[in-house]
C-alpha cells in the first residue's frame, strides 16, 4: 500500500503535497517523492520518510501550482532513491505515481526493451509509464487516449496519477482495486488515496470507482470509464474533522487511539441499541431481516486484526443467534473452491475497506450467490460499495498502523449483529436482550476505568521490555483476544509472540516455558475460570512468569500470578472489549521502551491493497 497526493489549482502545490504525504505516511514510509511543474517537470525523491524528502528538497525549486507526491510501501524493487516514485517515461516528459501491482509488467517490459526503452528502476510502475509513452508515440494519439489504451493492456491493481510536461494544465488519475478520492474546490482539485489530505481544503469529494479515469484541469473534471463512456460523478460531503488527524497532545497516534476507544465505541453504539426496550436497530442490514431468519451458515472473511475480530464474532453469533459460523483468512479463502450457496451469508471485515484479499474473497462469494455484508470503518471505501449491505464501525480515522480502536469497534459491530440476528430469529428472550444491551451500553464507561491501569501496566512493561518471546493464552472468546494481544506485541515491539487457546498449551507450547518466558493469561471470572487457573499453575510449576488479566476483586489468580491487571466486571460476552485494553497498553509501553516507532512499525502498512 502506498500514499498518493495530487493537486491542480491556484495555490502552491508543494506545501499541499508535503502536508498530504505526512498525513498518508501510515500507508507507506519506505521512500517518498514529488513531481512539480515549474518550467518543466521537476522530480525529487528520497528513500526514507517524508521528512527526508523535505530535507532533500528544502533548497531546491519547488514553486508551481500543479504537482503530485507519493509515499511508498515497497512491492517491486527494494526501498531506494531509484525505486522511489514518481517515475518518468523514456523521454522524461511524463511522470507517474502508483499504488498497486502491475502483474504482467515483466512481459510488457520485455517488449519495450526490444524497442530501445531504458529503465532506471526495478519497479512495475516505471513499465506502465513507458507503455503509455510508447502507445502515444506509435499511434500519434493524445495522452488521454494513450493512458486509456495502456490501462486496457495491464493486469493487476492500480491507483495512478500522471503528469505531462507538454500539458501543464492536466492531471490524469485512474483506479482499479486501489482507492482514490478527488476533492472538489473552486478552480482547483485535489487527489489522494484517502480523504485525510483533502479535509483541510474542501468537504466535497468524489470517490472514483474501479475502471474509471479522471481528467483534471483547473477548469474542469471529466470522468470516463475504461471503455471511454462519460460517467456522472457523485459528490459526497466529508464527515471528517481536521482535529481527528492530529495527535492531540499524545506522544503517538497509537496511544491517542487506545484512549479514544470509549468514544469510538459510543459512536458505534449510538442510535443502534435501545436497552430499555431490548431492541437493536441496524439500518444498514434491515432490508435483509428475512434472509437472516433463514440462513444456513455465516462465513466471516478477513485478514490480520480483522480476522481476530471475526473469531470473536463467531463465538457471539453461535452463542446468541444459534447460526453456524466459519471464520476464514481471506487470503486463503480466495484460492480455494469453497462450497457456498445462496443460503449463506458472508461477512467481510476490513478497517480500510480496501484490503485486496478481502475484496477478492467478496467477489468469489458473490459469484456463488451468497449475500455479502461488509463491516468497515471508512465511508466511501471499496468494500461498502461492492457488498450488498453492511454496518460502518464509526471509529474515526485510525492513523497508527497497529490497529486498536478499529478492532474494538469491529468487535462491537459483530456483537450488535449477533444480538440483532438473535432478535430476528427469536433465539433470545426479551428479558435477556434487555440485560445484555444494558451491559453493552455500559462498556465505554468500563473501558474508561480500564484505561486507569495505564501506570501499573507501564511498570509491568519495564520488567519485560527485553524479553525475546512471549505467550498469550485465553479460553473461549478470550482466545481471539490472546491472538490479538500477541499480534500487537509482534507488530510494534518486534518481540516474537504467539497466542494459543489455554488448553492447547499442554499440546506443545509448554515446552517453551522457562524462567525467561513471560506468559499472559486472560483469566477473568467466567465459564472457564477454574480451567484457566489450572493452566496458570502448570506454567508456574515450570518457572514461567505470569501476567494475568483478571476480573476486578479477584484473589485466587492474584495469589499465583507474578503480575495482575484488573479489569471491571462485565458479562462474558463483553470480556473481549475490556481485556483487549491492557494488552494494547502493555504492547505500546514495551515498544516505546525498546525505542520502536510504534506508529510506523517496520515493513508494515496500514492496509494491504495488493496481494
Amino acid at each position: 500500500m502506498c500514499g498518493i497526493v495530487g493537486y491542480i489549482g491556484h495555490r502552491e502545490a508543494y506545501s499541499i503535497i508535503i502536508k498530504g504525504l505526512h498525513r498518508l505516511e501510515y500507508r507507506g514510509y519506505d521512500s517518498a517523492g514529488i513531481s512539480i511543474y515549474n518550467d518543466g517537470i521537476k522530480v525529487y525523491k528520497k528513500a526514507g520518510k517524508v521528512s527526508a524528502l523535505e530535507e532533500f528538497a528544502k533548497n531546491l525549486p519547488v514553486t508551481g501550482t500543479i504537482g503530485m507526491g507519493h509515499t511508498r510501501w515497497a512491492t517491486h524493487g527494494a526501498p531506494s532513491d531509484r525505486n522511489s516514485h514518481p517515475h518518468a517515461s523514456n523521454n522524461r516528459k511524463l511522470t507517474i505515481i502508483h499504488n498497486g501491482i502491475i502483474e504482467n509488467y515483466a512481459t510488457i517490459k520485455e517488449t519495450l526493451l526490444a524497442k530501445g526503452h531504458v529503465f532506471k528502476s526495478d519497479t512495475d510502475t516505471e513499465v506502465l509509464i513507458h507503455l503509455v509513452e510508447d502507445i502515444a508515440t506509435a499511434t500519434g494519439m493524445d495522452l488521454k487516449e494513450a493512458v486509456r489504451i495502456a490501462l486496457n493492456k495491464v493486469i493487476g491493481a492500480y491507483a495512478i496519477v500522471i503528469m505531462s510536461e507538454d500539458d501543464p494544465n492536466l492531471l490524469i488519475a485512474a483506479r482499479k482495486g486501489s482507492p482514490m478520492v478527488i476533492g472538489v474546490g473552486e478552480g482547483e482539485y485535489f487527489i489522494a488515496s484517502d480523504a485525510t489530505p483533502i479535509v483541510e481544503y474542501t468537504k466535497n469529494v468524489i470517490y472514483l470507482n474501479d475502471n474509471e479515469i479522471a481528467y483534471l484541469t483547473r477548469e474542469e473534471l471529466l470522468i470516463k470509464n475504461i471503455d471511454n463512456t462519460v460517467q456522472t460523478p457523485y459528490i459526497q460531503e466529508l464527515d471528517l474533522k481536521l482535529e481527528m488527524l492530529e495527535k492531540g497532545g499524545y506522544d503517538h497516534f497509537m496511544l491517542k487511539e487506545i484512549y479514544e476507544q470509549p468514544r469510538s465505541i459510543r459512536d458505534c453504539l449510538r442510535g443502534r441499541i435501545y436497552p430499555q426496550q431490548g431492541n437493536v436497530q441496524l439500518g444498514g442490514i434491515k432490508e435483509y431481516a428475512d434472509k437472516l431468519r433463514n440462513l444456513d451458515r455465516i462465513i466471516i472473511v478477513a485478514c490480520g486484526t480483522s480476522w481476530h475480530a471475526g473469531l470473536v464474532g463467531e463465538y457471539l453469533i453461535e452463542e446468541y443467534a444459534r447460526i453456524p459460523v466459519e471464520v476464514e483468512y481471506a487470503s486463503e479463502f480466495r484460492y480455494r473452491n469453497p462450497i457456498i450457496t445462496e443460503k449463506d451469508l458472508v461477512i467481510a471485515i476490513s478497517q480500510s475497506g480496501e484490503t485486496a484479499d478481502t475484496m477478492a474473497a467478496i467477489e468469489l462469494a458473490k459469484e456463488k450467490g451468497a449475500t455479502i455484508f461488509g463491516v468497515c470503518n471508512v465511508v466511501g471505501a471499496s468494500i461498502p460499495r461492492i457488498t450488498h449491505a453492511g454496518v460502518y464501525t464509526h471509529a474515526g480515522p485510525e492513523i497508527g498502523v497497529a490497529s486498536t480502536k478499529a478492532f474494538t469497534s469491529q468487535v462491537t459491530v459483530l456483537t450488535l449483529m449477533a444480538f440483532y440476528m438473535a432478535q430476528q430469529r427469536g433465539a433470545i428472550t426479551q428479558s435477556k436482550l434487555i440485560e445484555y444491551l444494558t451491559e453493552l451500553d455500559a462498556i465505554p464507561t468500563l473501558i474508561e476505568k480500564a484505561l486507569k491501569t495505564n501506570d501499573e501496566i507501564k511498570e509491568i512493561a519495564a520488567k519485560f521490555k527485553d524479553s525475546r518471546n512471549c505467550l498469550f493464552l485465553g479460553r473461549g472468546s478470550s482466545f481471539p483476544v490472546a491472538l490479538e494481544g500477541a499480534l500487537k506485541l509482534k507488530e510494534i515491539s518486534y518481540i516474537h509472540a504467539e497466542g494459543y487457546p489455554a488448553a492447547e498449551m499442554k499440546h506443545g507450547p509448554i515446552a517453551l516455558i522457562d524462567t525467561e518466558m513471560p506468559v499472559v493469561f486472560i483469566a477473568t471470572k467466567h465459564s472457564s475460570y477454574e480451567k484457566v487457573i489450572s493452566n496458570i499453575q502448570e506454567v508456574k510449576a515450570r518457572g514461567g512468569r505470569v501476567i494475568a488479566i483478571v476480573s476486578e476483586g479477584d484473589t485466587a489468580v492474584k495469589d499465583m500470578a507474578d503480575y495482575v491487571i484488573e479489569i471491571p466486571q462485565t458479562g462474558e460476552a463483553f470480556v473481549p472489549l475490556l481485556a483487549t485494553i491492557p494488552l494494547q497498553l502493555l504492547s505500546y509501553h514495551i515498544a516505546v521502551m525498546r525505542g520502536c516507532n510504534v506508529d510506523q512499525p517496520r515493513n508494515l502498512a496500514k492496509s494491504v491493497t495488493v496481494e
